[in-house]
């Protein structure tokens, strides 16, 4: 059965010039890329956000507050609540969600899930809170996620396991791995595919090495992004030459991906 998006936005968004007045780039243009998918995505209410952190991906992406976030840290959840992107936050962990069987229609969790070291009682929870027929909606990085990386083409594997330590991910999965995880749990999976191509993986890990005076300026000012105005060259020059990778085709393979599966 097909669900419309209740959670769309009536007028088009340009989530990349959004995302990039509030987000250091490297995290903005994977974040744009990623809002964009949800607008034909089957969302319906009560919604749960599984790992909201600081609230500022739900407030960019949809139209109105989600019904629920849960995340175990306290500082992001403390942003979250100036996000006011959800209707109710809990500091919870994933394996452990403080409400019954069968609360929300919809699970939304954001490039989340490839921080848990122990996801899969994670994922058998998610369905859990699920009503039959509703959807859980998830990204993750890939399993070619460090294929492309510049540094591993000098520095090999080590570069490479650094990398991903300093991305605190935890999984980098192929979609048969996804798909063996989440049929464990009782979903169907609908679909998956990936998204991000080389460039934008290179584009993206040169964005970690040029994001130190974002850091500063979140460290004196309280936000990444002191001058989040259309008339800041800087923002129009990170807009021109990202715009390209925002607007690039899905491909056969990709650095992340992207998947949608359901509660029968």
């Amino acid at each position: 059965m097909e669900f419309p998006n209740e959670f769309a936005a009536t007028m088009p968004r340009d989530y990349l010039w959004n995302q990039l007045a509030e987000l250091p780039y490297f995290r903005a243009i994977l974040r744009a890329v990623e809002s964009r998918f949800y607008e034909n995505l089957p969302i319906v209410a009560p919604v749960l956000d599984l790992g909201s952190g600081d609230g500022s991906f739900a407030a960019q992406t949809f139209a109105r507050p989600l019904d629920a976030g849960i995340d175990p840290w306290f500082a992001p959840t403390q942003e979250a609540l100036r996000q006011k992107a959800h209707r109710v936050l809990a500091l919870a962990q994933g394996a452990h969600l403080p409400f019954a069987d069968g609360t929300f229609q919809t699970i939304v969790s954001n490039s989340v899930l490839e921080h848990i070291p122990d996801l899969n009682p994670v994922i058998v929870d998610a369905f859990r809170v699920l009503r039959p027929g509703g959807y859980l909606l998830f990204c993750s990085p890939s399993d070619h996620f460090t294929d492309w990386l510049l540094g591993a083409k000098i520095l090999g594997e080590p570069y490479r396991r650094w990398f991903n330590r300093i991305s605190r991910h935890q999984h980098c999965d192929s979609p048969a791995t996804w798909q063996r995880r989440l049929e464990a749990a009782g979903f169907q999976v609908e679909r998956l595919w990936y998204y991000f191509s080389p460039h934008a993986l290179r584009t993206l890990e040169l964005g970690h090495y040029f994001g130190l005076p974002n850091l500063v300026a979140k460290k004196l000012f309280g936000r990444w992004v002191p001058f989040p105005s259309r008339l800041n060259p800087y923002l129009r020059f990170l807009d021109a030459t990202l715009r390209p990778i925002y607007d690039e085709p899905l491909g056969d393979t990709g650095a992340y991906l992207f998947g949608v599966a359901r509660k029968p």
